[in-house]
């Protein structure tokens, strides 16, 4: 019974404002008196110190620990004051003010532990009291009514006590890293491990841990650390250093490689052609040919990689695939799909096929090849019919002959929907089978389709258009195909998890830790317990609008919903509270928002929703391709649109503030919109990839309807773009129907 009522609270809490939830914290097993006298005011002051520590900020949090010396806003000041010295490196501040907080923060004693012990560790005092200080970090016995769940710090609590015993007892040191091996955070654990082994005089199996972290890591404190120790014990061992394994020396290349590093990995390549035999060896020189395409000198690459003599293996599929991309972007198509069709000869099932497969689909994708198209995209999902590809190649198949009116649509689509249920593409699957049944007169069964998708997938695109189709027309009072019905029954769609109607005590006391972290202005610590709980046990969904509740900005907020919460456009609406909802699609700058949208005659919903897409509504987004702000504006076309939005003095910066960026935004959206004829998603697609392409796009083909143009959309960037902006319009007003007033 206790439980339940902590969790109703906790419940409660969630859906009031942050500084509502700060003032009625419902902390798990806190006396209520307590619990009432924590202000958001410690927080602000600790934060503000913790970003820049000056006299003036330190004085004033240790005057407010002074203050509420007897309560629990004390000792939270004093953990802040703890934290901020040792982040500071003032580890003798840290211990003095973290001295005695375990017994007062009995709730959070973990985190007061921790770093009691990695300031005792960085200032070489105390280290025989580590270990033993530490023990509360690993207490979680469940029969005891004073236990702490699981800790984040577990993992780097038991590198800490390694740490400690290093110096004078490394043998044991090594012990215990072992024994907690699978617990540590990397690479960390492996440059600890390495640290201690060598200690002990173990130099063998020190080598062995600093190569794993080198050969993994190219950059960073740890990768930097073992390259010193490395050279260090190479200089000590002499001929009994051990040489690194072939893979480990290909890793650290393709590591450069995968990080945009083109000229170092092709160097490093060349370096490793003496030291490698067999298959890595070919594969080094292969990716020396590979570094250059991706960097774009084809030129060179193209003689090298064709006269390169390889064995028939993967290093050999590898060099057939990056022929191929130099044919492709030399525009040299013969000589594209030679190498397509040799890899098709010789490898069959090898990855670097299904690349070479999917890099031309798309190749012939964007320039409306639909005949070469349609072989290759046979190609990959009969040959790989497991591959995350396989699914959008089958989907292509049966929506060009949905286009094409073939007879095998309807038959390909439902074979879609049975093989992929779970893909994106399964949506449009059952809208455009809910279409050709309406163009067949089958009405009951455009119905079923209809409902599946709007029951099933609520918050999608083709969700927004079924319930059209459904409120309307044959369809309306058409009722429910059983036949119909009894198909889809057997189609395995994803099914959301619905929100919690209550906490769980393990959630509960997440939250109620992460609230007393954040009270001492550790919001990073805060939202780390938060996501660490949904991982272990806690409910994702109510962390999750816990974290977004506390966010500084709700595009922050919306972050984090989004990353808890990875399934919602399946969740229909009511099944969580609005609270929910309105975390996940928020409207802040309303007023400049239906202002702006209402000046130039645009329904705020779409603005509301274009802005979700754009920039999250964060003021300061600044896109890869240099637009600003909330609508994304490029500095060249605000300028141009600036005084038609009535803004007078236009600089690149006004574009960061948000009702100058509404206006300007707005302003550009119904120029865009009245050139394509009032066309949402025609207007959509040239906002997301450009007037020339949209414009491109459309020539392609006769469509019957706007979803139809959607669908073929060759970028997926951008055909995704259109379904979202979309979707968020039909959630927005669903939600917000306050703007209709």
């Amino acid at each position: 019974m206790m439980t339940r009522t902590c969790s109703e609270k906790i419940i409660q809490a969630l859906w009031r404002s942050p500084i509502a939830m700060m003032a009625a914290l419902p902390l798990w097993a806190t006396p209520p008196a307590e619990i009432a006298t924590v202000r958001p005011e410690l927080a602000t002051l600790a934060r503000n110190y913790r970003e820049m520590p000056t006299p003036a900020r330190r004085t004033a949090l240790e005057s407010y620990a002074k203050t509420h010396s007897g309560e629990t806003n004390g000792a939270l000041a004093r953990l802040a004051l703890g934290v901020a010295a040792y982040e500071q490196r003032d580890y003798a501040a840290a211990l003095e003010n973290l001295h005695g907080l375990a017994a007062k923060l009995p709730r959070i004693a973990d985190y007061v532990a921790y770093y009691q012990g990695a300031a005792r560790v960085e200032a070489a005092s105390e280290l025989d009291a580590v270990g033993p200080g530490l023990e509360i970090v690993h207490s979680d016995d469940p029969g005891s009514p004073s236990a702490l769940p699981e800790s984040p710090l577990a993992g780097r609590a038991w590198i800490l006590a390694a740490r400690a015993l290093k110096p004078s007892q490394p043998a044991e040191a090594v012990r215990l890293l072992r024994a907690h091996y699978a617990e540590l955070p990397e690479p960390e654990g492996d440059i600890n491990l390495a640290d201690c082994y060598q200690a002990a005089g173990d130099l063998a199996h020190a080598a062995d841990f600093y190569q794993r972290v080198y050969y993994s890591r190219i950059s960073g404190d740890a990768a930097t650390r073992a390259a010193a120790a490395l050279l260090t014990l190479k200089d000590t061992m002499g001929a009994a250093f051990p040489h690194p394994l072939p893979e480990q020396l290909l890793r650290r290349a393709d590591l450069m490689l995968d990080a945009g590093k083109y000229v170092e990995a092709r160097r490093e390549y060349e370096a490793l052609t003496g030291q490698l035999v067999g298959l890595p060896l070919e594969q080094a020189r292969v990716r020396m040919g590979a570094a250059d395409v991706l960097r774009g000198n084809t030129v060179a690459a193209y003689p090298y990689l064709r006269g390169l003599e390889i064995s028939e293996s993967e290093a050999d599929a590898e060099r057939w695939f990056y022929i191929e991309e130099c044919a492709r972007r030399q525009k040299d198509e013969d000589g594209m799909m030679a190498a397509v069709k040799r890899l098709g000869k010789l490898y069959p099932h090898s990855p670097w096929r299904l690349r070479a497969l999917v890099s031309v689909a798309n190749h012939y994708l964007v320039t409306n090849r639909r005949a070469e198209l349609a072989s290759l995209d046979q190609s990959v999902y009969s040959d790989f019919s497991e591959s995350p590809q396989a699914a959008q190649a089958h989907w292509r198949i049966a929506f060009e002959a949905y286009l094409a009116n073939s007879p095998d649509a309807a038959g390909l689509m439902r074979d879609h929907l049975q093989k992929y249920p779970g893909h994106a593409t399964a949506g449009a699957a059952l809208y455009f089978l809910g279409r050709m049944a309406e163009r067949g007169e089958d009405y009951p069964s455009a119905a079923a389709f209809y409902k599946e998708l709007a029951e099933g997938r609520p918050n999608t695109y083709y969700a927004v258009l079924a319930r059209e189709h459904m409120a309307g027309g044959e369809v309306k009072g058409a009722g429910v195909s059983a036949k119909t019905a009894e198909f889809l029954a057997t189609i395995r769609s994803p099914v959301a998890r619905p929100v919690p109607a209550e906490a769980t005590a393990a959630t509960a006391t997440r939250i109620e830790r992460s609230r007393l972290l954040r009270s001492a202005g550790l919001a990073d610590l805060a939202d780390a317990e938060l996501r660490f709980g949904a991982r272990i046990d806690a409910q994702p969904a109510l962390v999750a609008m816990e974290m977004a509740t506390a966010a500084e900005a709700p595009y922050l907020g919306l972050r984090d919903m989004k990353s808890l919460n990875s399934d919602y456009l399946n969740l229909p609406l009511e099944r969580a509270p609005q609270k929910f909802w309105k975390l996940l699609f928020p409207l802040p700058y309303r007023e400049q928002l239906m202002t702006s949208a209402k000046a130039v005659g645009l329904d705020p919903y779409l603005v509301a929703g274009l802005i979700r897409q754009e920039s999250e509504f964060n003021p300061e987004a600044v896109s890869r391709a240099n637009a600003y702000g909330l609508t994304q504006v490029k500095p060249v076309t605000g300028r141009e649109y600036a005084r038609r939005a009535g803004v007078l003095r236009f600089t690149n910066r006004v574009l960061f503030q948000p009702a100058i960026n509404l206006k300007i935004g707005a302003t550009i959206f119904r120029s865009m919109l009245d050139s394509n004829n009032g066309s949402l998603e025609e207007t959509l697609a040239a906002y997301n990839a450009g007037p020339n392409r949209a414009a491109e796009w459309r020539s392609w083909n006769t469509y019957r309807e706007p979803a139809e143009f959607v669908e073929a959309i060759p970028f997926t960037e951008t055909r995704e773009y259109v379904q979202a902006v979309l979707r968020n319009m039909d959630v927005y007003r669903r939600l917000y129907t306050e703007l209709n007033r």
